[in-house]
């Protein structure tokens, strides 16, 4: 796809990185990394961590396993070196209970330490998938106990009735200033046909979740945006299957990422390589929300199917991953930056091409920033080694150069593989986060069954 057809269509223009990127050897800026916990599989221990992991006060980490299906915690030790202890708080019991099933985003906490998460299926909605009735998904808060040792309370806060409302909910929810949450549903909606038939064809909505207005009351849901993907003989369209992950800022606008739509580039049988894009609120109550593509992705140079959300610089930039596309090796994922001029115009500039080798490849999560404004993320695959299963990198600006460097190379057994969640830092600067593959668990067959890990400067 030539720079010319890349351009036609779009608001944005689509440029090239010029910047000169400088690969620091994998030696140099080798980082430690530390298996904290090694998933053992089964409904008592879970297995294949979904998202990554929350901290809480007491420092305490929590996440969740889309097998086993459950809510854990993991306890720092009390003596430097020994290991982490997990605790499963919750296992979610499926639609035939009327409660969740298969939680695939992470968590966020709130203040009180509650909990507050998403899973695929379940709940009691009417949803059928390949002639069984699995669920349209859930919205769940889980509780602390009043006193230390007792058992944990989930609470369905909204159970997706029809696939209408929303089908799969993904990724994060991220919380506004007056308590209401937001996300989104890969399917369902009342727009597009052409997305994954076995999920209904629509293509997906951003929710907002409104809390009870009295005690014990119901949460409200509102769909505010669905997504339409391209219109059969359209070269360009609206964005289609979003992933969750979403991120506000100080007006109340919502932006993300889709996997498909936007651009029709040769992806999903020409369903586009996805967009970044922004739902801005209403000028008055009750009114609809209005959305912008801010980029459509093209694949290759450019970047193609973001599969995790945005993140905001200090400036007002977003930055995020692609899965593929970009000048690399194969189209092995990008990692991006996307800036708006006075007009509101976005353009995206490339900070880096994974070239599938010793780097990495196929980033599936978005990035962190440390304070110092270096960016922080994970490559699933790859890396130097026959045994290599993905990579933490980290770029470092320098004026309007970036430096790249691969923090740690993931080698399977006894170590992790497969990392797909962002990380999270703690005051030190060191990362946390989890792989969905290898550690030493033994019930997963040869693949493991997935680890959270530290890594440390």
């Amino acid at each position: 796809m030539t720079h010319k057809e890349c351009s036609q269509g779009l608001i944005h223009i689509c440029l090239l990185s010029a910047v000169a990127l400088t690969l620091a050897s994998s030696a140099s800026a080798e980082w430690k990394e530390k298996v904290l916990y090694s998933f053992q599989g089964g409904a008592e221990a879970g297995s294949v961590p979904a998202g990554g992991v929350v901290f809480d006060k007491q420092g305490n980490l929590y996440g969740v396993t889309s097998d086993g299906g459950g809510v854990y915690q993991l306890a720092p030790p009390a003596k430097q070196g020994d290991p982490w202890t997990e605790s499963v708080l919750y296992v979610f019991q499926g639609n035939s209970k009327g409660d969740g099933a298969t939680p695939e985003g992470g968590l966020i906490i709130d203040s009180a330490g509650n909990l507050y998460g998403t899973t695929a299926y379940g709940g009691t909605g009417n949803c059928v998938l390949l002639g069984n009735l699995v669920g349209c998904g859930t919205v769940y808060e889980l509780s602390p106990p009043a006193q230390k040792g007792g058992q944990w309370t989930e609470t369905i806060l909204y159970s997706f009735p029809t696939a209408k409302q929303g089908y799969f909910p993904w990724g994060d929810l991220v919380f506004d200033g007056e308590g209401n949450l937001y996300g989104a549903t890969v399917f369902g909606g009342s727009k597009g046909t052409a997305c994954d038939k076995f999920y209904g064809g629509q293509c997906g909505v951003v929710f907002e979740l409104s809390p009870a207005k009295t005690k014990g009351g119901k949460w409200t849901e509102k769909v505010l945006h669905g997504f339409a993907g391209i219109s059969s003989g359209q070269q360009t369209g609206n964005g289609a299957e979003p992933n969750g992950g979403l991120t506000l800022d100080a007006t109340g606008a919502i932006y993300g990422t889709t996997y498909i739509g936007g651009y029709n580039c040769p992806h999903h049988s020409n369903q586009g390589c996805g967009t970044a894009f922004k739902l801005g609120p209403p000028s008055k109550q009750g009114g609809a929300w209005t959305e912008t593509v801010l980029y459509r992705f093209n694949g290759t140079p450019d970047g193609g199917v973001p599969s995790a959300g945005l993140v905001f610089d200090a400036k007002g930039n977003l930055y995020g991953t692609t899965l593929g596309g970009g000048g690399g090796r194969s189209g092995s994922g990008t990692v991006f930056k996307l800036t708006h001029n006075a007009n509101g115009e976005w353009t995206e500039r490339l900070l880096y091409s994974f070239q599938g080798q010793s780097d990495g490849a196929e980033p599936r999560a978005g990035v962190v920033f440390d304070t110092r404004g270096n960016v922080f993320g994970t490559a699933s695959v790859g890396g130097a080694g026959q045994t290599a299963g993905g990579t933490i990198f980290e770029l470092r600006p320098s004026g309007r150069s970036w430096s790249f460097a691969v923090l740690h190379t993931f080698m399977g057994k006894p170590d992790g593989s497969w990392p797909a969640s962002s990380l999270i830092l703690d005051a030190a600067g060191n990362l946390f986060g989890t792989t969905e593959g290898s550690g030493t668990g033994q019930a997963c067959g040869n693949n493991g069954c997935g680890t959270a890990f530290e890594v440390e400067p």
